[in-house]
């Protein structure tokens, strides 16, 4: 049986669709996963396009999922009704996203439907007190690097070798080394410090294993996400998430987030993480903090399970 769901392919090459082989990001991690886990049955007669738009097939009842921000040079075909109309649904990732694209685009309530990201959960896992608190960040370096490093320094002259970061970042989880280049110098600084790893680009797998150690996501995020998956496998890690309520965060991280105000001045955006990010390392191991993480937890792998999420996807297709 055969049916189609277009997106970001993969073997590190541009594609004439306009997509990035090779890339397994977000987008590719949620494509994949419902394919994986979908009844085949269900997707005979629709063709599911990722954020990309290249396939439109006639014969099929095409749905767009979108993961992009409401100004990605991609989806501005969306301003015109005409594009809007070879979609049977246009499907969100967050609220937060819906309604950003209805004020731009004047995308209406009827033409949409929210269905969220989804992970399977990770493995319960006991945090070690072992005397180091360790710091995590696992996602591309546009999105707050530049603003982690520095506070880590300063942190890091406060407690020394009682605090370790690591480091996951690279454009090559989009199959994009060459972006890279202008993060070089930040990565540099990361490679030469003694308390912090930098790992670059690994598997989602690896990652996952090191989210099992870490005990806090360091996300001082300056990018609008629509969504946060780098988040959510984190709180089912058990990790404490420290990040400003920036677009889709306070959605996302469902209230059990550290959240502080974010600002659009980098340093006082920074002063801001910083004394909270503080704060927490000196406060993780106390018990009131340790059954909120376990509460945490519970919520994220219910809510954000591809159990929970099929149900729905399969829902949406069969009422279309």
């Amino acid at each position: 049986m055969k049916f189609t769901v277009t997106g970001l392919d993969q073997d590190g090459t541009i594609q004439n669709d306009g997509s990035v082989k090779g890339a397994m990001g977000g987008t590719e991690m949620m494509r994949d996963g419902l394919l994986k886990r979908i009844d085949p049955q269900l997707l005979q007669d629709f063709n599911i396009l990722h954020s990309r738009v290249r396939d439109i097939d006639p014969n099929k009842k095409n749905i767009l999922v979108l993961h992009d921000t409401w100004n990605d040079p991609e989806v501005q075909h969306l301003r015109d009704q005409e594009s809007r109309k070879k979609f049977t649904k246009l499907v969100f990732v967050s609220n937060y996203q819906f309604q950003t694209y209805h004020l731009a685009h004047g995308i209406s309530y009827g033409e949409s439907v929210v269905l969220r990201n989804a992970i399977e959960p990770i493995e319960d896992c006991e945090k070690i007190d072992d005397g180091v608190i360790r710091l995590i960040y696992h996602t591309t370096p546009h999105r707050g690097l530049e603003l982690l490093i520095p506070v880590y320094e300063s942190l890091y002259n406060k407690y020394g070798d009682k605090i370790h970061l690591d480091v996951f970042s690279s454009f090559n989880i989009y199959g994009w080394p060459q972006r890279d280049e202008p993060y070089q110098d930040l990565f540099n600084k990361c490679k030469e410090h003694s308390g912090i790893t930098y790992h670059g680009y690994v598997t989602n797998e690896i990652v996952r294993e090191y989210l099992k150690q870490a005990h806090i996501f360091a996300y001082p995020n300056i990018w609008p996400e629509t969504s946060c998956i780098s988040a959510i496998e984190a709180m089912s890690a058990g990790c404490a998430v420290i990040c400003p309520n920036y677009a889709a965060l306070p959605e996302t991280c469902g209230n059990f987030s550290l959240m502080y105000q974010f600002h659009e001045d980098p340093n006082i955006h920074a002063n801001r993480f910083v004394r909270l990010l503080d704060a927490v390392i000196d406060s993780y191991w106390e018990e009131g903090h340790k059954s909120k993480l376990l509460f945490q937890k519970t919520w994220v792998d219910n809510f954000y399970s591809w159990k929970a999420r099929i149900p729905e996807w399969e829902n949406l297709l069969r009422s279309l």
